[in-house]
Order: structure tokens, then sequence, then C-alpha cells
């Protein structure tokens, strides 16, 4: 009954001081460039990295904790395709189309270790991650201007490469509401004929990248 009550009281310490050791974060935040390639899936591209593109963006992260952290990102991508190697298919005419994209996304990112360089709370230079997210898709003309909402999911690798410098890589796939990201003629308004509904036969995107970040807004340590 002792040892029950002793825990009962110890256990608020316990709690805020996990708390506190899972906010020992060096810095708040990082902001860096991202670059890459992307590609395209839907009606004209069945196979990843064919008709790959150039993609290029900025990126900023909130750190929770060696744990968790927020991203924002910002890029400018190529998609393109063709439906002439695509020999499972017969389509009304041959089609290939090329365009650029605007994407705009916030995502969750999850570390399987913790990262940073202190010592104190088990923190490693090298860890993966995972990242879910959402996103606002923009597809300028040739063709009549596109928005559509988009989903990232992916995963990552970062590495500290200094105190304050972080490299990383990342693979995403960009699943979009939209079915008209492949259509840049304003007389193709369905030039495949694929029926689609609300997330059925959707066009997606593929980045992979490679991401240079600083961090900054270092926060104040209450260790002792």
């Amino acid at each position: 009954m002792r040892k029950t009550l002793m825990i009962l009281m110890l256990a608020p310490a316990l709690l805020t001081n996990a708390i506190h050791a899972q906010d020992d974060t060096e810095y708040r935040m990082e902001i860096g460039a991202a670059t890459g390639i992307s590609f395209y899936m839907g009606d004209a591209n069945r196979t990843f990295y064919r008709n790959s593109n150039f993609m290029a963006g900025i990126v900023a992260r909130y750190i929770f904790n060696p744990r968790f952290a927020i991203k924002g990102d910002l890029t400018m991508a190529g998609i393109s395709g063709s439906t002439v190697n695509i020999k499972d298919r017969t389509f009304p005419e041959e089609i290939t189309f090329s365009r650029k994209i605007i994407d705009f996304g916030v995502q969750f990112e999850g570390n399987f270790l913790a990262y940073g360089t202190t010592t104190y709370n088990d923190c490693h230079r090298l860890v993966p991650y995972y990242l879910v997210g959402i996103g606002l898709t923009y597809a300028p003309k040739p063709a009549n201007n596109d928005f559509a909402a988009n989903f990232p999911i992916g995963i990552g690798l970062k590495y500290k490469l200094a105190e304050r410098l972080n490299l990383g890589i990342e693979w995403t796939m960009r699943f979009s509401t939209s079915d008209r990201l492949d259509v840049t003629s304003q007389a193709g308004e369905d030039p495949f004929q694929i029926k689609s509904g609300f997330m059925k036969n959707k066009d997606s995107y593929c980045y992979t990248m490679l991401t240079v970040t600083y961090d900054i807004f270092a926060k104040p340590c209450d260790c002792n």
C-alpha cells in the first residue's frame, strides 16, 4: 500500500520530467532549400520515374521535440507523360503532355529516433522519419488553371552535418484530388475518356528531393 501511495505521489513529478525531457530541443526551427526530381502518375504514365522532371523549393520546420516536427514547403516541379508506351489500354488518341505545378503543403513528421546532437536525451545524428500531410496543388496554363488538394505520404532520412546544419533525403507520393493535371489542351476536356470518382483514378505525383536546412531560434537551456 505504501509503495502504491508513493508511486501515485511521484507520478505527476515523473510525468512532468518526461514532458520536459521530450521538449529538450536545441533549436526551435529549421529553414532551407530543396531540390530533386519529380514524376507524374496517372492515365499517361504507369511507371515510377518515367518522364522525370526537375523540382526545387523552400522548406521550413517547426521542431516540437527531438521526435516530432511540422514542416511546410513551397515547391515548383515539372510533370509530363505520354500514352505512346502504354500497351495495356487503348486510348482515343496518343497524347503527350508537359506542364509545371506549384505545391504548397504542410506535413507532420515523426522521427523513429530522437534527432539532434545532444547526449543527455539519447539523440542521434542520423535518423529515419515518416510524414503525412495536406497541401494545395496549382497547375497553371497552357490549359485552364487547375487547383486541387493533395495528400502527401512519405519517408525520409535526415543527418546532422553540424550543430546547426542538416542534410536530408525524402520520398513523397502526393495524391491529388484532380484528374486534370495531365490536360494541357483547351480542346482536350477529357482526352483519356476514363471515369473518375472522388479519389478514384485521380492524378498523383512524386518527389524525390534533397534538403539542406539551417537551425534558427535557439531554445534556452534550463537543464542543471
